[in-house]
């Protein structure tokens, strides 16, 4: 593979894993596909190897020793945002969840295909990308402004802090509103998955209506719809650019 982005310098991205045999393989494939690579085989490694050289993206494991993959992860998020995709183990649906509720941007469940981790690799890094072009349409509703071209959203004049998967998730909703959207239809449309752990969506709507909604627990922007998934609701409509976007 090609590196994805020739005419810039390779994205950087830090491995942390202390199984040598994981870490030498998940290396190796991202250099070959064109990435700069750091490796750490523990959390304090990862968190100095990260501060000394800032990465674009970390690949992390869930199980570390010491200081595990959810404490790194907190830390990394409270230095700034930078992706992170968690491998975790096959039954550590908890942890997962948990890892997701921080703030893990992917998850791949072990044993995985390198190449699979590569493609979820420039799947993120892809939607991280912030375009350098001229502003295009931006999404209003319900005090909400969303721009997908700058990748930033604000409601009421104040920026959100959001991840990639909690920005695209706001961006679908409020590019469908009305619409009644399916957990499985939200895993295709906004991960790209054929199939996945719906939690996942469900993890990721509960982190988004904590920061988008005036009363999380009494949310009117992201409804339930029992039995079928999510519906944005904006009582005004949804404007790009001062039209009406539906």
């Amino acid at each position: 593979m090609q590196n994805p982005h020739p005419a810039l310098r390779p994205p950087r991205v830090l491995v942390v894993d202390d199984d040598p045999t994981v870490s030498e393989v998940v290396t190796g494939y991202l250099d070959r596909a064109g990435y700069a690579v750091d490796r750490a085989a523990d959390g304090p490694a990862a968190l100095e190897c990260a501060a000394r050289c800032r990465p674009d993206l970390v690949v992390l494991d869930l199980m570390l020793p010491g200081m595990d993959g959810l404490e790194v992860c907190r830390a990394l998020r409270d230095t700034g945002p930078v992706p992170v995709i968690m491998l975790t183990a096959r039954g550590d649906e908890d942890d997962r969840i948990l890892g997701l509720e921080i703030g893990a941007d992917d998850y791949v469940t072990k044993p995985f295909s390198p190449r699979e981790l590569v493609l979820r690799v420039e799947s993120v890094l892809r939607r991280s990308a912030v375009s350098d072009d001229r502003p295009g349409p931006q999404l209003r509703a319900a005090g909400i402004t969303v721009d997908p071209a700058a990748r930033r959203a604000t409601k009421d004049g104040r920026e959100l802090a959001l991840t990639l998967r909690e920005f695209d998730l706001l961006t679908y909703l409020v590019e469908h509103p009305g619409q009644a959207c399916s957990r499985e239809r939200l895993m295709h449309e906004v991960w790209g998955w054929e199939f996945g752990d719906l939690s996942t969506v469900t993890v990721h709507v509960r982190r988004l209506r904590g920061k988008v909604e005036d009363d999380p627990a009494v949310p009117t922007l992201i409804q339930t719809v029992w039995g079928v998934g999510y519906r944005f609701d904006a009582v005004s409509g949804v404007t790009a650019d001062g039209a009406d976007a539906r």
